[in-house]
């Protein structure tokens, strides 16, 4: 990567970019839920009840804690992305040595509080003795995994950065392929039994972790000649800079945390038909999620990378490119999958609810829920759109910002609501937080140095 040379970057070059960005992402995105099924699926056909509660509980709580981890990923990728556009070879070097380093210590902290974590989370939760027994059993396996689930979520941030979104496809695919295999083998076929879905797990991700290093050196060796990882990973002048960027979108993720946890747990209070009719729509709406991601994640790479490019041609004085352009395709890509989404809800979410339940009573009610399906897909490909924009801008204080406001809006919207609309409120709520984030970071847009 040398500085660039004056060019011109068309429609169709931006077009065909964005697609071989998004394209990985999305198969990839469509793996992520698979650890956690397939685990559930075993454990369905060899154990009773309790253990796939115990699963289910115990997947919970590593949701709870690596979705604070975010960070990891996101920070990674905006920065990562912005080097590769300015051509700075050892600023990418330093960002992913920097980044797993981060992850380590985080591991070792998530070791030294395990204990204390799962004790208070457990407290909590409302389940009985024999579900919280064999989620803690769960648990204390599975977090074996912490070095290795972080320093992938630095690897896949890294990789997008250096618009390379094809290497974490082909890690998760390995990881969920491993999974399968391993946790069957160790669940059904030796006297581990349940727990062995965990080791599974385990072993699993320290697989994917391997095979993250040898993309790493097929791939990228070149960029670490003459560098040290661990005297990069300990370079204090770039480690502020990425540990403010990640300490604003930590807070991002604690408030995603109040609007996603705070959804399903205000749902339990109406009943357990009304929760398990909440549980399926947020299913849905993830579903939707993994194909949008994928554009944002051409985003965080195609709007950092022009960033980036854009930063080196003022030094050269060479013509930039237009960032609005880029952001204007982004959106036609991403709405154009909202749409699709859109019809298909409409025209068939009944048979996207046969495939999570033959409840009778709760397909009555999921029934009900149908409009705020169908109008899901356009307002949350905004929100998610705009967050894979200001990643790539490393805009992280609006992103936090940003944030901040939607939870506001989820909890006064729903205080303001509940009483005359009962469970719809929860909908009015979790739409207002969407909404709420579109409208800071379409204003705020114009304010961003591009």
């Amino acid at each position: 990567m040398g500085p660039y040379s004056k060019r011109v970057v068309t429609r169709n070059t931006l077009n065909s970019q964005i697609l071989r960005l998004a394209i990985p992402s999305i198969l990839a995105n469509i793996t992520i839920p698979l650890v956690g099924l397939v685990d559930t699926a075993i454990v369905g056909h060899i154990a009773n009840a309790t253990f796939i509660g115990g699963i289910a509980i115990g997947t919970m709580l590593f949701d709870l804690l690596y979705w604070n981890f975010g960070f990891l990923r996101v920070g990674t990728s905006g920065m990562t992305a912005q080097a590769f556009g300015r051509g700075d070879r050892q600023e990418c070097a330093r960002l992913l040595s920097q980044s797993v380093g981060i992850a380590l210590l985080g591991a070792a902290v998530i070791w030294l509080l395990q204990w204390l974590f799962v004790t208070v989370v457990l407290a909590i939760l409302p389940c009985s003795p024999e579900v919280a027994t064999f989620a803690r059993d769960y648990f204390f396996v599975r977090i074996w995994a912490a070095p290795a689930t972080l320093s992938l979520m630095a690897f896949k941030g890294w990789f997008i950065g250096m618009q390379d979104t094809v290497s974490p496809m082909i890690t998760d695919i390995v990881v969920n392929l491993v999974n399968m295999l391993v946790s069957y083998v160790l669940a059904v076929h030796t006297p581990m039994g349940a727990i062995g879905v965990a080791w599974g797990t385990v072993i699993a991700q320290f697989t994917g972790l391997s095979m993250a290093l040898i993309l790493l050196l097929v791939k990228y060796r070149h960029l670490w000649q003459g560098l040290s990882p661990v005297r990069l990973a300990l370079d204090s002048c770039g480690m502020r800079r990425l540990i403010s960027l990640n300490g604003n979108l930590f807070i991002r993720s604690l408030c995603f945390m109040v609007v996603y946890v705070g959804f399903t747990s205000l749902a339990s209070n109406y009943g357990d038909v009304e929760l398990a009719v909440s549980t399926i729509m947020m299913k849905l709406f993830m579903l939707f999620s993994y194909f949008v991601d994928g554009f944002a994640y051409a985003g965080e790479a195609l709007v950092g990378k022009y960033m980036g490019r854009n930063q080196q041609s003022e030094i050269n004085n060479q013509d930039n490119v237009q960032i609005p352009h880029v952001v204007r395709l982004l959106f036609a890509w991403s709405l154009g999958v909202g749409l699709l989404f859109t019809v298909i809800f409409a025209l068939w979410s009944s048979g996207f609810y046969l495939t999570m339940t033959s409840d009778a009573t709760v397909l009555a009610r999921l029934a009900d829920y149908t409009p705020w399906l169908i109008a899901m897909p356009i307002v949350s490909t905004l929100a998610f759109m705009w967050d894979g924009v200001y990643t790539g801008a490393t805009a992280g204080k609006h992103i936090r910002n940003a944030m901040i406001y939607a939870a506001l809006a989820f909890i006064i919207a729903y205080l303001a609501t509940y009483y005359w609309l009962g469970i719809q409120a929860l909908y009015i709520a979790y739409f207002a937080h969407l909404i709420a984030r579109v409208i800071y970071l379409t204003a705020q847009w114009r304010k961003i140095p591009y």
